[in-house]
């Protein structure tokens, strides 16, 4: 029988789970309300507790986590919100209570890695993984890999400043081009609590030629292309998929692809490329998928 995997996607609000082949089918699926009882004791018995459902019927278990991680040691340098859980051994101890090899992988670069292995950047050499969600996440490939850069911190673009407030939060890019921030700006534009509004309302509207709410996606999406931009000119990528629940919309992926376009317009000096749109193929199991890979090509890299 082929071997099969456990990959686990810790998120903010619920670890997803899956029991994967490994060509990437899910076999089955579940989740679990993520919870911070007892800081880093509480973390790892939850991650038992989805094991135990499987235990002596997998091979491993593959982690995407939010955060800068290790993933060559498996330890988390520090955990996204998930603060407690800064510099912990994480593969170490889930795999000391499982008794199998546990990899982790930060969720950006997992989604980035699903992506290049059977996704919208299958055929790309250099590409760059963005996720639009409660901040801006992503990952980047070179040379067919993920690139992790000297303190594994690559790819972390919510932390990207913008203007000249360097002591606010709110002037990265992840306050910028965050959901909350969408919602905001559509919520002041409409005279609305901004906590009546989602993805989903707010693009019934766009897609109803609501005018103001167009005039507010306008401006949000004029924020990420000028970042694309950037990163085109920095990296240079033969494509760059978007990713994250909003990125499921064809009015959003349109109108970034037009604005990144309006800028190479006008921009004065003439660049040598330019920025190619894409919409992630994969959107909820990136993650799973890509800590999945991660796993298996750590194990290739340990067995040569």
């Amino acid at each position: 029988m082929d071997k099969r995997y456990l990959a686990i996607d810790v998120g903010g609000t619920e670890m997803k789970y899956a029991l994967m082949t490994e060509q990437s089918d899910i076999l089955e699926r579940g989740k679990i309300k993520t919870t911070f009882d007892n800081g880093v004791d509480g973390y790892i018995d939850n991650l038992v507790k989805i094991y135990t459902i499987y235990e002596g019927k997998v091979d491993g278990i593959a982690l995407s986590m939010p955060g800068v991680i290790d993933s060559d040691e498996g330890i988390a340098i520090t955990g996204g919100s998930f603060l407690f859980i800064n510099h912990t051994p994480v593969a170490k101890l889930l795999s000391k209570r499982c008794n199998v090899r546990v990899s982790v992988e930060n969720d950006g670069k997992c989604a980035a890695l699903a992506e290049s292995w059977n996704g919208s950047l299958k055929d790309c050499k250099d590409g760059i993984v963005i996720v639009l969600g409660t901040g801006v996440g992503g990952g980047i490939i070179k040379d067919k890999k993920i690139y992790k850069g000297k303190h594994f911190a690559a790819g972390e673009f919510s932390f990207i400043l913008l203007g000249h407030d360097y002591e606010s939060i709110e002037n990265v890019w992840g306050m910028k081009s965050g959901n909350k921030r969408l919602r905001q700006m559509v919520a002041c534009a409409k005279n609305q609590d901004f906590e009546e509004l989602d993805g989903i309302k707010i693009f019934e509207m766009a897609n109803a030629n609501d005018t103001m709410v167009l005039k507010a996606l306008d401006r949000f999406v004029m924020e990420i292309a000028k970042e694309i931009f950037n990163l085109q000119n920095i990296l240079d990528p033969e494509l760059i998929a978007i990713g994250g629940g909003i990125s499921k919309q064809d009015l959003l992926i349109s109108m970034i692809q037009e604005k990144v376009d309006y800028i190479y317009q006008v921009f004065p000096i003439q660049t040598p490329s330019k920025a190619k749109i894409v919409r992630c193929h994969y959107n909820s199991d990136a993650n799973l998928i890509g800590a999945l890979k991660h796993h298996l090509d750590s194990k290739n890299e340990r067995d040569k």
